[in-house]
C-alpha cells in the first residue's frame, strides 16, 4: 500500500497529500460513471430504487480495500439499497477537497489524517473504525546487527517522504539519534544496503521485500503499535451534513461494509479473483501471490484469532493518543472533541441514545 507515498500523508503534507483523489469520472463495469457530484441520488431498478453512493479509498485497487469491491460484486451493497461507486485513485488530489466539494459521500481514512482535517475546520466524522492496530513498521535486516529498538541509534532510516511524523515520534521517545533519509515508493535503497532501516506496511512492502529474496527470519520488524504509536488506519468517514441529510444511508453503508468485509476475509480465493479483475480492467500490474498475502494479513488485522465479528468502535484512548502526538508536533493547534468526531453508526438514527 502506499498511501501515495504520497500515500498516507501524515506529514501533513498529511493534509496536503493524504491519500486521495477523485477523478472527474471513474470506470465502473466497463462504463464511464460520472462522479463529479455525488450528492446521493436514486436509481430506478426492477426491485425498487437504489441510492447511488460513492466511496473514496485512498489508494489504488488492491485487497487493502477488498471488502468494498467484493461487496459490490456480490450484491451486498445492493441488498442494503446502495448502488456503490468506488472512486478510482488519482494522485495529487487531497481527500479533504473531495469531501468538502461533495465529490464523495464516504472516504476511507487514517485516523491522524481525519483528526487533522477536523482540526482544520472540515466537519468530518468517523462512523466506524475497523482498524484497531496499525500495520506500519520499521524493518531492518538481521545481518545489520539491529535486533532491538536501541540498535536503531546512529543508523539511517529510509522513510517515505511526507510520513516522518510517526518515526520521529518513535526516535524521540527512545532518545535515538537516527538519521531520516527521505525515500519514494521503492525498496531498492534498503535492498542495496544504502539505508539500515525502512518503513513498511505488514500487508504490502514487507511482503515485497520477502519476495526480493529474504526469508522472514532474516528480517527484524519493529511495529509502531508495539511502541505506543498505534496510528489507526481505515476508518469510515463522512461529513456531518451527510449524517443530517440521510442518516439512514450512513447506517446502511456501514452495515453493508461490515457484511462485505466479513465475506471477503472468509472467502480469500474469491476476493483475490475479484480484485485481480478490477486491476486488469484498470491496466494495473496484477500479482495474485501479493494479493493473497494482503487479504490474509487483513484478516489478521480485522478478525484476529478469537474474534468473529468486525470491530466498529473507535477507542477514546486510541483517539487521544494519536491526537496528542499531532498536538505535540504542532500539526494541529487543538484536539477536536471526541464526542463530535466519533459517531457510532448505531447511534445515527437515534442521536439521543448516543453514549
Amino acid at each position: 500500500m502506499r498511501l501515495y507515498k504520497h500515500r498516507y500523508s501524515y506529514s501533513f503534507l498529511l493534509l496536503s497529500v493524504l491519500m486521495f483523489l477523485i477523478p472527474s469520472s471513474c470506470k465502473q463495469k466497463g462504463k464511464e460513471v460520472n462522479s463529479g457530484s455525488t450528492a446521493t441520488r436514486e436509481m430506478s431498478t426492477p426491485g425498487g430504487s437504489l441510492k447511488k453512493i460513492s466511496v473514496y479509498p485512498y489508494w489504488v485497487t488492491t485487497c487493502q480495500f477488498a471488502g468494498y469491491y467484493v461487496g459490490r460484486e456480490k450484491g451486498i451493497f445492493k441488498k442494503h439499497g446502495i448502488d456503490l461507486d468506488i472512486l478510482e485513485y488519482k494522485p495529487f488530489v487531497t481527500t479533504d477537497a473531495i469531501i468538502k466539494q461533495g465529490q464523495a459521500d464516504f472516504a476511507i481514512l487514517w485516523l491522524v489524517n481525519a483528526i487533522q482535517m477536523r482540526s482544520s475546520g472540515v466537519n468530518i466524522v468517523n462512523i466506524a473504525q475497523f482498524s484497531t492496530r496499525s500495520s506500519l513498521m520499521l524493518l531492518a535486516k538481521k545481518s545489520s546487527g539491529i535486533e532491538k529498538i536501541g540498535d536503531l541509534n546512529g543508523k539511517r532510516a529510509g522513510i517515505w517522504d511526507g510520513y516522518e511524523l510517526q518515526p520521529r515520534a518513535l526516535f524521540a521517545k527512545y532518545n535515538l539519534n537516527t538519521e531520516i533519509v527521505p525515500i519514494g515508493s521503492t525498496n531498492n535503497l534498503f535492498l542495496q544496503g544504502g539505508i539500515d532501516v525502512i518503513n513498511a506496511n505488514w500487508f504490502d512492502e514487507y511482503h515485497a521485500i520477502i519476495n526480493s529474496g529474504y526469508n522472514e527470519n532474516e528480517l527484524v520488524p519493529f511495529f509502531f503499535a508495539d511502541y505506543g504509536l498505534n496510528f489507526l488506519e481505515d476508518g469510515i468517514y463522512c461529513l456531518e451534513d451527510k449524517i443530517k441529510a440521510d442518516p439512514g444511508i450512513c447506517v446502511e453503508f456501514v452495515k453493508a461494509s461490515i457484511e462485505s468485509w466479513e465475506y471477503a476475509l472468509n472467502h480469500p480465493d474469491e476476493s483475490v479473483q475479484i480484485i485481480l479483475k478490477y486491476q486488469r480492467a484498470r491496466k494495473m500490474a496484477a500479482n495474485s501471490s501479493h494479493q493473497y498475502w494482503m487479504i490474509r494479513r487483513y484478516k489478521d488485522l480485522y478478525l484476529p484469532a478469537g474474534r468473529t465479528a468486525m470491530n466498529i468502535r473507535l477507542s477514546q484512548n486510541d483517539y487521544l493518543s494519536n491526537a496528542k502526538i499531532l498536538l505535540e508536533s504542532k500539526q494541529i493547534s487543538k484536539i477536536p472533541d471526541f464526542k463530535l468526531f466519533f459517531r457510532p453508526y448505531s447511534s445515527l438514527l437515534h442521536p439521543s441514545t448516543e453514549k
